[in-house]
């Protein structure tokens, strides 16, 4: 849970899925300010797996690609706002948002912090990495290394992460060369990004974890939050 949270049992109503899909239309549209063409633009590549992968059609996608290149008569302009405090029981949390309106977004975040501490720039994120994350799962039948793909790739580290896939941490600015080794030795890349990861994962027991869950749910079905990242095992 340390590098990014995410639901892990998230409703699949109607309403969960718009919120999924208002989230990830913003991702396309940030990333095409860099290029419309994803085999040239590799957040937006990201991106635009990340909602086939949601089932997003294809005329809502291509849609907002050519809003966030500016293609369109319709502006939108999101900018990256960061907000850093603690959930309950001392657990640093960054909050990265998305949002066309600042003010919207910060009264929104003051009020959702009242269960826990909204900190000011800095207070939490000292004790955060800011690394590169590639989440991949090795070729379909073959036995593979994960180790040495890490060292033959470039990457600084890894771990397991989910349904037998691996997560290797990269430099920030390493992230792409990263992903495209491991796409040429036939790895399937899933996400790619940067992240704050831990250093100190804070331990809690049944009792208090299920508060700070509840807590972060609450942040997270916010439209204007993008990722959060928490200090959690």
């Amino acid at each position: 849970m340390g590098a990014q949270w995410k639901q892990k049992h998230r409703e699949t109503s109607a309403n969960a899925k718009g919120r999924i899909f208002t989230k990830l239309t913003k991702e396309i549209m940030v990333a095409a300010r860099n290029g419309a063409d994803p085999s040239m633009n590799p957040r937006l590549r990201m991106a635009v797996d990340a909602a086939k992968k949601a089932s997003m059609t294809k005329e809502t996608l291509e849609r907002a690609i050519k809003k966030g290149a500016g293609l369109l008569d319709e502006v939108l302009n999101y900018e990256v706002v960061t907000y850093e405090g603690f959930a309950p029981h001392q657990v640093p949390v960054i909050v990265e948002c998305l949002t066309e309106n600042r003010n919207r977004t910060s009264s929104s975040m003051r009020i959702l912090f009242r269960k826990g501490q909204q900190g000011a720039a800095g207070s939490v994120s000292w004790d955060f990495n800011r690394l590169g994350a590639v989440e991949a799962s090795p070729p379909a039948g073959a036995a593979v290394d994960a180790e040495e793909a890490a060292i033959e790739c470039g990457a600084d580290d890894l771990e397991p992460a989910d349904d037998g896939a691996t997560r290797f941490f990269t430099g920030p600015t390493d992230l792409d060369l990263v992903s495209k080794a491991l796409t040429e030795r036939k790895w399937t890349v899933t996400s790619a990004q940067q992240i704050w990861k831990p250093k100190n994962p804070v331990t809690l027991g049944d009792a208090e974890r299920t508060e700070v869950e509840s807590f972060l749910t609450a942040l997270d079905d916010d439209d204007d939050v993008q990722n959060l990242y928490v200090g959690l095992p």
